[in-house]
């Protein structure tokens, strides 16, 4: 029989005394409200975080965590995470904590602890702090050195999310009337801390102390894992109060935490996963791995340390095959127990959860269940809708308790409801989803991590223990760059390993990648690294670590599995210096005759085009021009589109373009797809035909990636040869060519100005080969060195586009999570000094890592006789009642307003009223529509929504469906 061991009974061999033992069984730690009816004692709920580390431990952590943990306790890494975890709320044996329930406070002051009137809900003295300033001093009892308390205070102080300096847990309120003062507090504290210490299995608190410190990033990442342990511990549903001393047992606690793990459904990974031999891109995808697969394989088995791979390779080579293989590779040899697939869109990441899944099942079936698709749409996902149930309960609603002194968790958004098969619900709140051990997401998840903002320690969790694998990592921005930069320095300091893909990385990027991760692997200090910024052959694998602390980078030229193949190149010239003349509108005159005209010869026998446009109006009215002759054939693809047709369209599309399946549908015998920057990346079709608004250098590749894609026995005569068709700007006369406005405010004139020299000197001579030259074009699209033939232009060009990058750079180091003085930084103190205050929800954060004008994403509701609609026709009610039981039916019409509209849609847009009470709906914005269809005033501008077009706006004294300039800022 188990022999129960109560805390009173550990009280009474530690040689407290009955008024002591009382005193211990007075404090409380979750108020009757938050845990279930009954108060729960502070050490009751110290052991049940506790007993959650533990079950973290066996059943979470990767085994690489559980080393490290091991190798910095000497042995005793499960009891010394379980004490780490547990600990954390021992501030709340403070008066400033106490007084804050007015029933409980009676019941403490009844058992002899007392306090001044100047302790007083809100005293501004939290329990965090508390904690840390109450462990410090029980620490140096203990006789730790300081160098140890230097680093574990820090885990208690920032269990709420903040991480204040050591000043600010030192200064005079640690020592004041809110800390405690007098014998009884002093012996209560201790007497809490050593029971805790004892029921644990440490024989006290000297016991603890490890041999070693852990790196400022593995601190984080153990942060992370004490606040998961609390919000797990804080679920009144299997955590009810217990307020009697007697009662309490680390037994007892062990018995609520398994029925809660069991009940949430919690699990890791793939665990320890065996190094896998032979071919592993043939037994993973079916299909015998190309040359440079092979490489990128061989080259993860090489690698010395946890490092840095960058894949670099055409498009179509094969490089998500390769990276997953060598994902597979680097978390056998080095401990990971899941992947971080980051991709650059929202639409880019729904093809790849379907295929992480399919290769999840493949390394351990069973387990592609409980892959997290991770971003805001991820509800229209058909697969993801069927791992689910139709959200019901606010999975944050039972961890109330957090925030019993108002530092916690904001309760009032939650995630999707969960079956039994599919990933835990409790992974699917607010801040958890990258706990989930295997992830799809966005690439803002990662940058996240690197921003300065309450609760990184969360998402810097999600990442370590993971391969960390990020697609098209040359598509980040000057200003994404450095969160991508801060990233790599906390993820190699963690020894994560992290897989890079591109197929046009401009080798600067390369090198500043390589140096970002290699300084965190060696603790901040920047190394002195071999220049990596000629190509070293195409395709290439570089791969960088830093075993001993010492530099390991190292690059692999490789071998494409085709040949390259000549693109030819062409040139469609638009008047737009005419235009500029003659002031006409976007949509005056034939704009698009000559386009059409060229459709219609080159598709005469059919055929497959891309058209890519690089804002979403030009793209709207190419496709209307073109749909009047094509009819059905003319496809559009855009973000205005609300979030279901746009799902769908994609979908489809992806099907119609992409490779032959056995089942799939036939490829039609011609098809016009217009599309803006979605086309650009991560989108697997094979066009016949390529016709695109000149972009820099490296997104034109990017494009013509889309041309010729798979290998298909027959293409129409005309269409044989790859051919690019580039347009968009007027390079008529001996002067410097004419973009469009948009295409300048998106990509800047330096960058476009020398891509069209590329262009013009390709479409007089033999074009490009593709992939040989790529590298070779990025290369000099971003060499810096002059270019073009329009010296004078070309220079004040640079001049501006270099003075923007560095504005726009420095505006993103102000919330970056640490400053370069801060590299070498030991511990965790201040490091959340002047962060980003109220950046918690995911449109606050996404705004936040990426540089733009804010934009506002709007319900489209339309309104009649009848009352309240979807944008499907489903009737809502004459006050949209019921908007909360047809969610997916109104969240459907989700749509995303161009910049200019912001301003007046926070002024004028609100949620219905019926909407107030629901969690979802009741911080969603409607744009209420005719039921005419009639467009209606916003700001400044006339707002329809067209089911073939999308969202329609012009300017109130203009005419035509898209009279007047450009929308500066137009989302693709």
């Amino acid at each position: 029989m188990r022999r129960v061991i109560s805390a009173t009974t550990i009280a009474l061999k530690l040689g407290c005394d009955r008024d002591t033992r009382d005193r211990l069984g007075a404090l409380w730690g979750k108020s009757r409200k938050n845990a279930g009816g009954v108060m729960n004692l502070v050490v009751s709920h110290l052991l049940d975080t506790a007993a959650v580390a533990e079950l973290i431990w066996d059943h979470f952590l990767a085994s690489a965590t559980k080393d490290l943990l091991d190798r910095v306790s000497g042995g005793r890494g499960r009891m010394f995470f379980a004490w780490l975890c547990g600990i954390h709320d021992c501030g709340k044996a403070t008066p400033a904590f106490q007084v804050l329930d007015a029933e409980e406070a009676l019941r403490v002051r009844a058992a002899g602890l007392s306090w001044s009137a100047a302790v007083k809900p809100g005293m501004g003295w939290r329990h965090d702090k508390a904690g840390a300033a109450l462990l410090m001093d029980r620490l140096e009892e203990a006789g730790w050195s300081s160098g140890n308390i230097d680093w574990v205070w820090p885990l208690v102080a920032g269990h709420h999310g903040l991480f204040p300096s050591y000043r600010a847990v030192r200064g005079p309120r640690s020592r004041g009337d809110g800390q405690g003062r007098g014998e009884r507090w002093l012996q209560v504290q201790r007497a809490l801390v050593g029971v805790f210490t004892r029921a644990v299995g440490f024989p006290d608190v000297a016991s603890v102390e490890p041999i070693g410190a852990l790196t400022r990033a593995e601190q984080l990442h153990l942060s992370g894992l004490i606040v998961m342990a609390d919000w797990i511990a804080s679920d009144e549903r299997y955590f009810t109060g217990i307020d009697d001393l007697d009662a309490v047992s680390m037994a007892g606690a062990r018995d609520r935490a398994v029925r809660a793990w069991r009940e949430l459904r919690l699990r890791g990974g793939w665990r320890r996963l065996s190094a896998a031999e032979g071919d592993v891109v043939a037994e993973r995808f079916g299909r015998r791995s190309r040359e440079f697969q092979t490489d990128v394989v061989e080259q993860a088995r090489r690698m010395p340390a946890p490092g840095l791979l960058i894949s670099e390779a055409p498009m179509g080579e094969g490089k998500t095959e390769a990276a997953l293989a060598a994902a597979e590779i680097l978390a056998a040899r080095f401990g990971a127990d899941g992947v971080f697939v980051g991709m650059p869109t929202q639409a880019t990441c729904d093809p790849m959860f379907t295929r992480v899944r399919s290769w999840v099942a493949k390394v351990c079936p069973g387990l592609q269940d409980h892959v997290v698709l991770l971003h805001g749409k991820r509800r229209f996902n058909p697969e993801w809708k069927e791992m689910i149930n139709p959200p019901g309960q606010d999975p944050d609603d039972w961890y109330r308790g957090v925030g019993e002194d108002q530092y916690g968790l904001a309760c009032d958004a939650g995630g999707d409801g969960a079956d039994g098969t599919g990933p835990s619900e409790w992974l699917l709140g607010r801040q958890r989803g990258l706990l989930a051990p295997l992830v799809v997401g966005t690439i803002d998840q990662l940058l996240h991590a690197a921003t300065r903002t309450k609760h990184v320690m969360l998402r810097m969790t999600g990442l370590v223990g993971k391969v960390v694998i990020l697609d098209e990592i040359h598509a980040a921005d000057v200003y994404m760059s450095r969160f991508v930069h801060e990233a790599l320095r906390w993820l190699g300091q963690a020894r994560v390993p992290v897989i890079l893909l591109s197929a046009t990385l401009p080798p600067r990027q390369r090198q500043s990648l390589v140096e970002a991760y290699v300084t965190g692997a060696r603790n901040g200090v920047r190394p002195q690294l071999p220049e990596l910024l000629r190509s070293m052959g195409y395709p290439s694998i570089t791969t960088a670590c830093a075993p001993d602390g010492e530099p390991d980078v190292r690059v692999t030229p490789s071998s494409s599995w085709r040949q390259s193949q000549p693109v030819r190149v062409e040139l469609l010239d638009e008047p737009l210096r005419d235009e500029a003349r003659s002031d006409i509108g976007r949509s005056g005159g034939n704009r698009f005759g000559e386009l059409l005209n060229l459709l219609k010869q080159r598709l005469a026998d059919g055929g497959c085009a891309l058209i890519v446009r690089n804002d979403v109006r030009r793209a709207q009215d190419t496709y209307a021009a073109l749909r009047a002759h094509f009819g059905d054939e003319t496809w559009l693809l855009h973000g205005r589109l609300a979030v279901e047709p746009r799902a769908q369209r994609t979908q489809r599309c992806l099907e119609l373009l992409g490779a032959a399946r056995p089942g799939g549908p036939q490829r039609p015998d011609r098809m016009i797809l217009v599309a803006t920057q979605l086309a650009e990346q991560s989108f697997d079709v094979d066009a016949d035909l390529l016709v695109s608004d000149i972009a820099p250098i490296d997104l034109l590749l990017q494009r013509i990636g889309r041309l010729h894609r798979h290998d298909r026995e027959t293409r129409p005569p005309a269409l044989r040869t790859p051919t690019v068709v580039v347009t968009g700007m007027d390079t008529s006369g001996t002067a410097a060519p004419w973009f469009l406005n948009s295409s300048e405010f998106i990509y800047g004139r330096y960058l476009l100005l020398r891509t069209a020299h590329q262009v013009l000197t390709a479409a007089h001579g033999d074009g490009w080969s593709v992939p040989a030259d790529v590298p070779v074009l990025v290369d000099a699209g971003y060499s810096g060195s002059p270019l073009t033939p329009w010296t004078e232009q070309e220079h004040a060009a640079q001049a501006e586009w270099e003075h923007s990058e560095r504005e726009r750079a420095e505006k993103a180091s102000q919330y970056l999570l640490s400053a370069p003085d801060e590299w070498t930084a030991a511990t965790l103190a201040g490091l959340s000094y002047a962060h980003v205050a109220g950046a918690q929800e995911q449109a606050q954060l996404d705004a936040l890592v990426r540089d733009g004008e804010e934009s506002v994403e709007v319900v489209v509701l339309r309104h009649g006789t009848h009352g309240y609609s979807t944008y499907r026709g489903v009737r809502l009610g004459m006050h949209g009642e019921r908007g909360p039981e047809l969610l997916d039916d109104v969240v459907a019409g989700t749509v995303r307003l161009p910049a200019s509209l912001t301003t007046a849609a926070l002024e004028n847009l609100t949620p219905l009223p019926q909407w107030h009470h629901h969690p979802w709906l009741k911080h969603t914005r409607a744009l209420i529509l005719r039921d005419d269809e009639a467009p209606v005033e916003l700001g400044n501008h006339l707002v329809s929504y067209d089911g073939d077009l999308g969202l329609l706006t012009r300017s109130v004294n203009t005419t035509g469906r898209h009279g007047g300039p450009p929308l500066r800022g137009d989302d693709a």
